[in-house]
């Protein structure tokens, strides 16, 4: 608990396992979400599944050994997470939902934990171990990203090379759009198929008839489920969460605990220039959730053929997916060698290694993107604007490192000087010239 909602966690220190295997980076790929397709944990320790929901789609409660973090892409609806230990909270204070003309005594048959509407923008948190669920209420299909961090220390099953999902309902006889390289994929049933029918009709004490029905034998509709007629489910408005939420904040627990945040609202963005962009960031410190799953993210808007600062991730890895148009990816290692040049297309999941140097340029269009990080408080080094490394060196020391004049340093250093995050390209003309022009006057003497 204490680590939970403590705001002083050391952004510097991370819970994760290494790879135990001998990793190699000098040569990275952008993923497309294949069919039948199951990724290999490698070197990040990272999985990622892309799902679509469809409208009245239940996404059917399980758990998973390691914690992870959705992104709703598009779409709405419901879901829950369901926390050892706590109350059912949603009973006589939501009574009102419930449909008018029935008895008092029936009013109160159903009583459950916490159901959250989520909605297109949404981080997701979903703690390792704790169950959960996902239904599309809306009209159009749900588009989500799953990343999970198996390396977490959270996941003690070994080996630590696939995400293991524990199916309360449901089994996997259907695949799904998952990012990787093997082509295994392994069929099964729920949790509750391995128990005898008598042992666990007696546990659960219910008849054999519906005990059959609850280990799912014969039931081929997979993970996620149509229900015909819809949910009914007990739930408060979206204003009366909204005050519920501010209430809780005087009092926040682990039952209580926020387990989703919107990074797509432009109020907002950490950075933002009206010619080039904006950029979000969401921590533990925004999100305090995040310390329990040990995940952040990132969201980038970046206008017609703006730059983003070059710069490394300090702490973490990062997982990028590319939600909407197109943008030049540079990638180099320790070595100076590029181990990725390309364009990432909407669709394309690329994952930068932890110090691997990053540019990135959106095309005509533009682009939009989410990236989803190994650390509660991932935080990057820039190599341009405000908060550069260069304008933290010294004048000589930039200058006699590059062998370029004092004033070409100071240019290095202050020409995004009062710029942050996402850059225009105005200056390029002009910065070429300078250095070409200074470079052609040296050599003349």
């Amino acid at each position: 608990m204490a680590q939970l909602f403590n705001p002083s966690t050391n952004p510097w220190h991370s819970p994760r396992q290494g790879s135990h295997r001998e990793c190699r980076f000098d040569r990275l790929q952008a993923f497309e979400p294949l069919q039948k397709v199951r990724s290999e944990a490698g070197c990040t320790g990272t999985f990622v599944i892309r799902r679509v929901i469809q409208p009245q789609g239940l996404l059917v409660p399980r758990y998973t050994n390691a914690p992870g973090m959705v992104y709703i892409i598009q779409g709405r609806g419901s879901m829950g997470l369901t926390y050892p230990g706590c109350p059912a909270t949603y009973q006589q204070q939501f009574q009102q939902f419930l449909p008018q003309g029935q008895s008092q005594s029936q009013k109160f048959r159903d009583e459950h934990q916490k159901i959250h509407q989520f909605r297109q923008g949404d981080i997701v948190a979903l703690p390792a171990g704790v169950a959960h669920w996902f239904y599309n209420d809306g009209d159009a299909p749900v588009v989500a990203v799953y990343v999970y961090d198996i390396n977490n220390s959270a996941n003690q099953l070994e080996p630590r090379q696939k995400i293991i999902e524990f199916l309360l309902a449901g089994n996997n006889n259907r695949v799904q759009q998952v990012y990787g390289r093997s082509i295994e994929q392994h069929s099964g049933q729920n949790i509750f198929n391995g128990f005898s029918t008598e042992l666990l009709s007696e546990a659960l004490s219910i008849g054999a008839v519906a005990t059959k029905r609850i280990k799912s034998q014969n039931d081929q509709r997979g993970k996620i489920i149509h229900v015909k007629n819809g949910l009914q489910l007990l739930r408060p408005t979206l204003t009366q969460q909204e005050e519920q939420a501010q209430a809780q904040q005087q009092d926040e627990n682990f039952c209580t605990i926020k387990a989703r945040s919107n990074i797509e609202n432009p109020s907002r963005a950490d950075s933002y220039n009206p010619r080039a962009g904006r950029v979000t960031s969401l921590n533990s410190q925004k999100f305090p959730i995040l310390n329990l799953i040990q995940l952040s993210a990132t969201r980038v808007n970046l206008y017609q053929n703006a730059v983003l600062s070059p710069f490394w991730n300090v702490n973490a890895h990062s997982l990028v997916y590319m939600i909407q148009g197109r943008a030049r990816v540079q990638v180099v290692s320790n070595l100076g060698r590029t181990v990725f040049d390309g364009v990432l297309r909407p669709g394309q999941l690329l994952i930068i290694p932890q110090h691997y140097v990053v540019l990135k340029k959106a095309e005509r269009e533009g682009c939009q993107y989410i990236a989803i990080k190994t650390n509660a408080n991932a935080f990057v080094s820039q190599h341009a604007g405000k908060n550069s490394v260069f304008r933290a060196l010294p004048v000589d020391v930039v200058a006699n490192a590059y062998r370029i004049s004092r004033e070409q340093a100071r240019s290095l250093k202050n020409n995004r000087g009062q710029e942050h995050g996402a850059f225009t390209t105005r200056f390029h003309q002009q910065v070429y010239q300078e250095f070409s022009n200074e470079s052609e006057s040296e050599t003349s003497e």
